[in-house]
């Protein structure tokens, strides 16, 4: 199966009601909940720091997922549906890091995030299930449809970060394949909700 190379724009999965689809412009404050919920918080500081006065910070991300010339686009998200209800979502795209990437210019509190990037991988940036969906398997499904995805656009490795107290999230990504490569300490700050360390995962595919 290809995932979304056809004009399909979903694919039935679980059972009959809950269904894989490409995100609209409309799915944007789903996405912008779902992605909080991912990130700990990590999120909402970022947009913290790209708000204009009198800003919050969920309407900066708002407006960045309506965008579609970044990555942080619904343009790189699919979303899981159950009875035409968003339940899921995951974001992913190519990761290239520049030559040009200077870590001493980094914002302390985003930096050991930008050291565990993985240069010319898939990156699955984030996923997340609303808390009334989780343990259905839609989280496999998504790391599945990612793998289908990074083969199709020929990558040989996919990436992601993963906090590691998310012990559930940690043994899927184990079970699926994925291996620790690298890890730093988080930094803290009244916006997250996480302490100790991020992962850096990679598993590395065969492509033909």
């Amino acid at each position: 199966m290809k995932f979304f190379a056809g004009k399909s724009s979903d694919i039935q999965m679980i059972n009959s009601s809950i269904r894989i689809r490409k995100a609209n412009i409309s799915d944007c404050s789903h996405i912008v909940s779902l992605y909080s919920i991912a990130s700990d918080g990590i999120a909402n500081y970022v947009w913290s720091t790209m708000a204009a006065p009198g800003e919050n910070p969920e309407e900066v991300g708002l407006r960045r997922y309506q965008r579609e010339d970044i990555l942080y686009s619904y343009l790189n998200c699919i979303i899981a549906e159950a009875d035409n209800q968003v339940i899921g979502m995951m974001l992913s795209y190519p990761m290239h890091i520049g030559s040009d990437l200077d870590f001493d210019a980094c914002d302390p509190v985003l930096l050991p995030y930008a050291r565990l990037e993985e240069d010319n991988s898939y990156y699955i940036s984030a996923m997340a299930m609303y808390p009334d969906f989780r343990g259905m398997g839609i989280g496999k499904e998504f790391l599945n449809i990612a793998e289908e995805k990074a083969i199709q656009q020929g990558y040989s490795k996919l990436s992601l970060i993963v906090i590691e107290d998310n012990k559930l999230a940690l043994s899927l990504y184990k079970k699926k394949g994925y291996k620790e490569v690298m890890r730093e300490s988080i930094v803290p700050h009244p916006l997250i909700h996480c302490q100790g360390d991020a992962l850096l995962m990679v598993k590395d595919l065969l492509v033909s």
